[in-house]
């Protein structure tokens, strides 16, 4: 009997088919032996394999950019995989959960009590991570019974989307007083084992789930303004680019950009999108040159790089044919050809200090924490301009010889439109807007749940290409995978029926949302 993603436990069996052994061999051993494969499992292996999961699950070439297409950061030219180019969402598999068996076996292997608690920790910053995106994508989901295969819960009931918050927050509050308590520990590449790193990023994280829940502020449970404020008055958070979540790529094999051009065939599909290209040209916005590169027409017409009207970037919401007819007269920048002719490019992150910096901003608008919120926007884009330079080679091909200095984002605060509004509306706006420009090409479907909660930045929406359900608007959620219905199907019928009244669909709006 096949069973649910969420139930089964990890199990570390080969089996090897007697159709494919042709009779006894007493070497068999010697010439199926890996000499260089480990023989052992210890904490940091599994750690490693965790982290690394997490951090490069949405993969290379195509998929690495796939997101991005639903995020409305690029335009894509070949035909036959485009559906979150126009807004279908389809329905979502709990497969990358299986990551998350190995959390309790990493902790179980440590070595000593210092250990324990610092493995912990980072389970809970993992589990909270792979919940807390499950959950945006669907609502409601098991989670209190998710991943208990081995402990026989074959069908595990789905839990309210506030049961989940609620278990998420909770798992990154006691990360953080686990990792006060732990020691450094191995198999970590991202900070090197340290726990004030990984305390940080699971504080961080934890605002970033606060700040989804702002419209929840009533429901007492979840203690949405406590939270917000015991963390930024008492909690360490980032301090830097230097504290982001975030994967730093080499020219080493399995550790180069996801982007690379190394084997990568998708890299005359991607296009610039007028939704990036337009509101950077829009605020004079120098990331422009950094992100995209010239024309065709631009070229040829002898135009300078460091000229605005060099770089072009098409209405991804436009039917196919009309796209590629756009590509093809030569109108349209493609991406900046560091993140595919570089090997290293930039770090890729899941969090990072500039968003935090947005999220403060965010909540000192909305009332749920004391402070600037002028300022925290201002150190957001400070962040973002800084962290786009610092990661890019000083040259022309990849700046085009226009420099972000910290004169340049000086004068930029000032400019029109970047200047911080009176109204909290307008801040909001302009707030999401920064924010959307600074995770190009980062966070997986960050700006797609930014547009769905807040309304910003404003996607265009065109029926003649739309292919949600309602051609009028964007979708909400993915649907639940078939698998669930074919193996866990009273458990998947009974969350449809709570939440949407049995029907789903795309366009259901689920509790987060309301």
């Amino acid at each position: 009997m096949k069973r649910n993603i969420l139930n089964v436990g990890l199990v570390g069996c080969l089996v090897a088919s007697s159709l494919m052994i042709g009779g006894c061999d007493n070497n068999f051993d010697d010439y199926n032996t890996n000499p260089n494969e480990s023989t052992i499992v210890t904490s940091s292996m599994l750690a490693t394999n965790l982290i690394l999961e997490i951090m490069e699950e949405h993969g290379t070439d195509k998929d690495f950019m796939r997101d991005d297409m639903l995020n409305k950061y690029i335009a894509w030219t070949e035909e036959n995989d485009i559906d979150y180019a126009f807004n279908k969402l389809g329905r979502q598999s709990f497969s990358s959960m299986r990551v998350l068996y190995n959390v309790d076996k990493m902790v179980n292997f440590a070595a000593t009590d210092g250990l324990k608690k610092s493995y912990e920790g980072l389970g809970h910053v993992m589990r909270a991570y792979k919940f807390f995106d499950m959950t945006m994508r669907l609502g409601d989901i098991p989670y209190s019974e998710a991943m208990q295969g081995e402990a026989g819960v074959e069908y595990p009931k789905y839990d309210t989307q506030k049961e989940v918050f609620v278990g998420i927050l909770n798992e990154l509050e006691e990360a953080d007083q686990l990792f006060q308590n732990g020691t450094d520990f191995e198999g970590d590449p991202v900070y090197g084992g340290s726990c004030a790193k990984w305390r940080k990023a699971a504080n961080v994280l934890e605002l970033k789930v606060l700040i989804n829940l702002y419209k929840k502020t009533s429901e007492s449970d979840l203690k949405v303004k406590e939270r917000f404020q015991s963390i930024v008055s008492n909690k360490p958070i980032f301090e830097s680019n230097a504290d982001n979540l975030q994967l730093v790529h080499s020219d080493n094999t399995g550790q180069k950009y996801p982007f690379y051009k190394e084997g990568n065939n998708y890299l005359a599909f991607i296009q610039m999108s007028s939704e990036v290209v337009d509101s950077l040209k829009k605020f004079g916005d120098r990331r422009l040159f950094y992100y995209a590169k010239p024309t065709k027409n631009a070229v040829t017409q002898g135009l300078a790089v460091t000229d605005w009207n060099s770089y072009n970037g098409v209405e991804p919401t436009m039917i196919f044919s009309d796209i590629q007819a756009a590509v093809q007269s030569g109108s349209v920048s493609q991406p900046n050809a560091r993140y595919y002719e570089l090997p290293v490019s930039e770090p890729t992150y899941l969090l990072s200090y500039a968003e935090m910096k947005f999220i403060l901003a965010e909540a000192v608008v909305r009332g749920l924490i004391n402070g600037n919120a002028k300022s925290y926007y201002e150190d957001g884009i400070r962040a973002s301009m800084t962290f786009t330079a610092d990661n890019t080679p000083d040259n022309v091909e990849y700046n085009h010889g226009m420099k972000i200095t910290s004169d340049y984002i000086n004068t930029y605060l000032q400019g029109s439109g970047v200047v911080f509004g009176n109204s909290s509306e307008r801040q909001i706006e302009q707030i999401i807007e920064q924010k959307y420009l600074s995770t190009f090409f980062q966070i997986p479907f960050n700006a797609f749940y930014e547009y769905r909660r807040t309304g910003y930045p404003v996607f265009p929406i065109n029926p003649k290409s739309n292919r949600n359900n309602d051609t009028s608007k964007m979708p909400v959620r993915w649907m639940y995978s078939q698998d669930e219905y074919d193996y866990n199907t009273e458990n998947v019928n009974a969350a449809v029926k709570s939440q949407y009244g049995g029907s789903d669909d795309e366009n259901q709006i689920m509790w987060l949302l309301k």
